[in-house]
């Protein structure tokens, strides 16, 4: 009796348990998109101190709340709190600020905190700004008489005894020490913009911060926009109240007017504003990049044309207001601009990016551009550039020059001797990012692939031996390996022209003789790249996709941003929507018939914002291909789009109105055949709700039937407001179980 009650439990047991554990580790959309199951924990942020023996770092504070400030000395660990959670309680108040970002002084002995931030379109750039003086342990407010959360890009003197921000369109300058706040600018608002930029600056120019100390603390050089004649759109609320509100913003469509910028100069004690006459007209082309020259009166300024083919590198003398071109940078197609510019040999030379031998590789330049010498060299693109160590004379920077779906620190000699020298172990076979000491003797690096979530910790450099952990997400890892998932396999297409990177999904239990759904997830655009050996929680909804039935496979087409040389990214030049969705199509079809196990029949394709257009160019030029297409914040029509971004990779109107055309989908909806459905956001501020609108009339007029989802008042991401994420994946799974069956046959 005793036997078979033991027999009776064991088989109680043995179908329990593995139900429980299968339970805890299945995928759901409502862990990843509700409960926040995947989170991943982030390192800092760091920041370097000026000796470049220690870094500074956020840690709660478990008494009083808010955050510490922490240094932690590179080489021993050593721990010391430098800026307590309690130092930084205002008079009055119970809990201490919360630290959305800070910066130190140059010599480490203040710190500004930026808190209580508002979103200004996609980021929060606007917000409180406080400075403590760590010596004196004073806390003070700047902006006192503003209104509340109105300061933007505050940075102190080169000195720290002021500090300069922008309050309503204003550049305002306040002391440290005592309550005085001097008004340089007052002809800010409406369609002026003083130390700050329009919506198109910021979006497709990474151009926010609009103001520059030099380097005597004496002056402020700042841009001035004028948006008069810029054409606005109007978005709608119609959630928050009885009556629908008008929300007006400053967007240049293609071929419209550009806002009319300027760059001028005003003394810190206040005065007017000087201006520097730089040829060409202010509104058909863009100042996208100034600063000082350090120790100098000068500054480098660059003036990109409409059509983004031509920068003109302008050197500006602040006391005579005189400028000098040293060099203008040309290409067939466009240009894209590079941050790297550092000043070398007191200031006889500067590095400069640029692809002008085929591929992207840091230069040193003469300061009157008489002498061009390659830094870096080889058949590989320099993504990046993470420290250039003048007194070592190394430049460090990222590249991969074997496989572009990954990415590795090198360095190679400022003087151009030598090879590159790879300086990630081979053994962290993924993607790794740094961030680098000034004296390039340690950093903090992040390696991360498809399977490993982000692992931080400290190195030591040039032998990249580590040092310290700092968080390597093994929670987050021990959740992900018990789901026991198939990982994504990289696979090469070869189209006869190309020959594409992609990658593959699988379901758990999947069985190579049974027929399984495609589903394809695009991008496709220049301003990205799907196929990267990297941690996303993007990566999760394919996993679950996966999970569901279906094999997911994502291809990165030519002119995507991978570092392949400058003629993969400039093939698409004037022919956006058009080369791309051949190639889509091209690899799709390699892939079918390659692949036994995937089923004709049932071939879907979705994507977000360039690959919501990507998604219905290939549903509609090749609709005997894709069965269902779901398209999110898309472009429809090319014309509709900013014309900073669309002019680039397009050219002008005027000389492509062919292309602009045959992009556009919008073009081609009369040959939809498959199951479409199109999700948009009522307050997309990037690409409006007039794309959405103006297709769902063209597919109303040829009588295509499609489903639709409208998010009221949710921006380009989708993911405002409550249960909006989770709502919205649902929401895709429901169509893609009704009109791409699921699972084996």
């Amino acid at each position: 009796m005793k036997r078979i009650f033991l027999l009776g439990v064991l088989v109680i047991l043995f179908f329990t348990l593995p139900v429980t554990a299968q339970k805890k580790a299945s995928l759901s959309l409502e862990d990843i998109y509700k409960d926040r199951v995947y989170q991943q924990k982030s390192f800092g942020p760091v920041r370097w101190m000026t000796d470049s023996n220690g870094y500074s770092t956020l840690e709660p504070n478990e008494e009083v709340g808010g955050t510490d400030i922490v240094r932690y000395d590179a080489k021993n660990g050593k721990r010391t709190v430098v800026v307590s959670a309690a130092q930084l309680m205002p008079d009055g108040k119970e809990e201490p600020l919360e630290i959305s970002n800070y910066n130190w002084s140059s010599d480490n002995h203040k710190l500004l905190i930026f808190t209580n931030t508002k979103k200004v379109w996609r980021y929060n750039t606007r917000g409180d700004y406080w400075v403590l003086d760590l010596d004196s342990g004073k806390l003070k407010q700047f902006g006192k008489t503003l209104p509340e959360s109105s300061l933007m890009f505050a940075k102190f003197s080169p000195d720290a005894s002021k500090v300069g921000y922008v309050s309503n369109l204003n550049i305002y300058v306040e002391d440290v020490e005592v309550d005085t706040i001097r008004q340089l600018t007052s002809d800010g608002g409406g369609n002026i913009i003083n130390g700050t930029f329009d919506w198109v600056y910021e979006e497709e120019l990474n151009c926010r911060d609009g103001f520059r100390w030099s380097p005597d603390g004496q002056n402020i050089a700042y841009w001035q926009s004028d948006t008069k004649g810029v054409g606005t759109f109007y978005m709608i609320n119609n959630i928050d109240s009885i009556y629908s509100k008008p929300i007006p913003m400053p967007y240049p469509k293609v071929g419209t007017q550009l806002s009319a910028v300027k760059v001028g100069v005003i003394p810190v004690q206040g005065g007017n504003t000087k201006w520097f006459d730089i040829p060409g007209d202010p509104r058909n082309n863009y100042l996208a990049r100034m600063d000082f020259i350090p120790g100098t009166d000068e500054v480098m300024i660059q003036q990109l044309n409409r059509r983004q083919n031509t920068n003109k590198v302008w050197i500006g003398d602040i006391s005579s207001m005189t400028i000098e071109n040293i060099i203008t940078e040309k290409d067939e197609a466009f240009l894209d601009i590079h941050d790297d510019i550092r000043w070398l040999d007191n200031n006889r030379y500067f590095t400069w990016s640029s692809e002008r031998d085929g591929w992207l590789h840091l230069y040193k330049i003469s300061k009157d551009g008489k002498e061009i010498e390659p830094i870096t060299k080889g058949s590989f693109d320099v993504i990046n550039i993470d420290c250039i160590d003048t007194k070592g004379g190394y430049v460090y920077y990222i590249a991969s020059p074997d496989n572009f779906t990954q990415r590795y620190l090198y360095r190679s000699r400022i003087d151009g001797k030598g090879k590159a020298e790879r300086i990630t172990p081979l053994s962290d076979s993924g993607q790794s990012a740094y961030q680098i000491s000034e004296n390039a003797k340690w950093g903090i690096q992040v390696f991360q692939n498809s399977t490993t979530p982000p692992r931080y910790s400290l190195i030591s450099l040039p032998k990249h031996k580590e040092i310290r952990l700092l968080e390597d997400n093994s929670e987050l890892g021990k959740k992900y390996d018990a789901l026991a998932l198939r990982s994504k396999e990289f696979i090469k297409v070869d189209i006869g022209d190309v020959v594409l990177d992609a990658w593959m999904l699988k379901p758990i239990d999947f069985d190579a003789t049974k027929k399984y759904p495609l589903l394809f997830y695009v991008y496709g655009e220049p301003a990205g790249s799907t196929v990267q050996d990297n941690w996303s929680i993007r990566a999760l909804y394919h996993q679950y996709m996966a999970q569901q039935g279906y094999v997911v496979v994502s291809v990165d087409n030519r002119g995507t941003k991978t570092p392949r040389g400058n003629k993969w990214r400039k093939s698409i030049y004037g022919q956006i929507g058009i080369l791309a969705s051949e190639d889509q199509s091209k690899a799709a079809k390699k892939i079918l018939n390659t692949y036994d196990f995937l089923d004709p029949e049932r071939v879907g394709i979705w994507g977000w914002s360039g690959g919501g257009q990507m998604t219905l160019n290939c549903m509609f030029r090749y609709p005997d291909i894709y069965k269902s297409g779901l398209a999110v914040s898309f472009v429809s029509d090319q014309r509709l789009y900013d014309a900073t971004y669309q002019e680039r990779y397009m050219g002008l109107l005027e000389d492509n109105a062919k292309g602009y055309h045959d992009g556009s989908p919008i073009n081609f909806a009369q040959n939809l055949k498959g199951n479409l459905m199109i999700i948009h956001g009522t307050a997309d501020d990037n690409v409006h709700y007039q794309s959405f609108e103006m297709l769902i009339d063209r597919l109303i007029k040829y009588n295509k039937l499609f489903s639709m989802m409208a998010y009221p008042m949710r921006s380009h991401s989708i993911n405002e407001r409550e249960n909006t994420s989770y709502h919205l994946r649902e929401t895709m799974e429901k169509f893609w179980k009704e009109k791409l069956p699921a699972g084996a046959r």
